[in-house]
C-alpha cells in the first residue's frame, strides 16, 4: 500500500527565493545586472587577451580561456534564475535538470583544473624561469586547456546518470536555485549512498586534488619569492599572483562548504547562498579582481579605450 501511494515525479519546482515574494522583482533586476555585468566584464578579458600583443602570454591565454568558462558556468544557471523570476513559473524537467546539472558540474570542473594550471604557470615563470619558454609553449598549453575540459566530463555524465536512475517520489519542490547533487538526493526515494559517495568524491577529485596542486605550488612559489633579493622583485612577483590567489580563495572556500555543508546540519537557505558565490559572486568579481590588481591588463586595457576614441 505504501509502494501505490507514491508519486513518482516528473518534473521538479525549483524554489529559488519563493520565500521572499515581496522582493521578487527586486532579485530579477539584480540578477539581471549581475549577469549583464559577468558578460561583459568576461568577453572584455577574452578581447584585451586576445588583441593586445603584450599579453600574448601563457598566463593571459590562461585567464582568457577561465573567463570563457566563467561565461559558459553562469549562463547555465542564470537565465534560468531570470525566467522564473519574470515568469512565476519554476517547472523544471527530469531531463532539463540532469542536463543543468551535468553541465555545472563539468564546467566547476573544468574551472578547478584551469585554477590549477594557472597556478602551475605562475610555479614555472617564477621557480623555473630559464626552462618556462621551453614548457609553457603554445602547444603545451593548449594541451592543458584541452586536458581540463575534458578530464571530468566521463566521470561527471556516469555520476549525473546514476543520480537521476534512482527515482524520485514524493515531493516534487527542490529547495535550491538550480539542479545540483546535494538537493536532489533529498528528494530521491530507495538507497542513495551511492550518491552521497559521489558527492564527497566530486569534492575529493575535482576540488580537493587541484587545491591540492594549487597549494604545492604557491609554497614553492613563496618559498622563491622570499629568496628575491630585491624589494621591488618580490612586489612584483606577488602581484603577479595576488588576482589568482583572490579567485581561488573565493572560488574553492565557497564551492567546498556548500558542497560538505549540505551533508551537514546547515539550513537549506545558507545552501544556496553559498551555491550563489560560486555560481555568481566569483564570475562577476574575476575581471573587476584581475583588472584593479593587474598593471599589464590595466595599461592594455587603458590602449585599447583610448585607440576606440582616437578611431572615433
Amino acid at each position: 500500500m505504501a509502494d501505490q501511494n507514491l508519486t513518482i515525479v516528473e518534473d521538479f519546482i525549483l524554489l529559488g527565493f519563493s520565500e521572499f515574494p515581496n522582493f521578487q522583482g527586486f532579485l530579477f533586476v539584480l540578477f539581471l545586472f549581475i549577469y549583464i555585468s559577468i558578460l561583459l566584464g568576461n568577453c572584455l578579458i577574452i578581447v584585451i587577451t586576445n588583441v593586445e600583443p603584450a599579453l600574448q602570454t601563457p598566463m593571459y591565454y590562461f585567464l582568457g580561456n577561465f573567463s570563457f568558462v566563467e561565461i559558459c558556468y553562469t549562463s547555465v544557471t542564470l537565465p534560468r534564475m531570470l525566467m522564473n523570476l519574470w515568469s512565476q513559473k519554476r517547472n523544471i524537467s527530469l531531463l532539463s535538470c540532469a542536463v543543468q546539472m551535468c553541465s555545472l558540474l563539468i564546467l566547476a570542473a573544468v574551472e578547478s583544473f584551469l585554477l590549477a594550471v594557472m597556478a602551475y604557470d605562475r610555479y614555472m615563470a617564477i621557480c623555473k624561469p630559464l626552462y618556462y619558454p621551453l614548457i609553457m609553449n603554445h602547444k603545451m598549453c593548449v594541451q592543458m586547456v584541452i586536458g581540463s575540459w575534458i578530464t571530468g566530463i566521463p566521470v561527471i555524465i556516469g555520476q549525473t546518470y546514476q543520480v537521476f536512475s534512482v527515482p524520485f517520489c514524493g515531493s516534487n519542490k527542490l529547495n535550491h536555485v538550480f539542479c545540483d547533487m546535494p538537493p536532489l538526493m533529498k528528494l530521491a526515494c530507495g538507497n542513495t549512498s551511492w550518491n552521497k559517495f559521489f558527492i564527497y568524491f566530486d569534492c575529493f577529485l575535482f576540488g580537493l586534488i587541484p587545491f591540492i596542486l594549487i597549494l604545492f605550488s604557491y609554497i614553492r612559489i613563496l618559498s622563491a619569492i622570499l629568496k628575491l633579493p630585491s624589494t621591488t622583485g618580490r612586489s612584483k612577483a606577488f602581484s603577479t599572483c595576488s588576482s589568482h590567489l583572490i579567485v581561488v580563495c573565493l572560488f574553492y572556500g565557497s564551492g567546498l562548504i556548500a558542497y560538505l555543508q549540505s551533508m551537514s546540519s546547515y539550513s537549506d537557505r545558507m545552501e544556496k547562498i553559498f551555491s550563489l558565490i560560486y555560481t555568481v559572486v566569483t564570475p562577476m568579481f574575476n575581471p573587476l579582481i584581475y583588472s584593479l590588481r593587474n598593471k599589464d591588463f590595466t595599461k592594455a586595457m587603458k590602449k585599447l579605450f583610448v585607440f576606440e576614441c582616437v578611431v572615433k
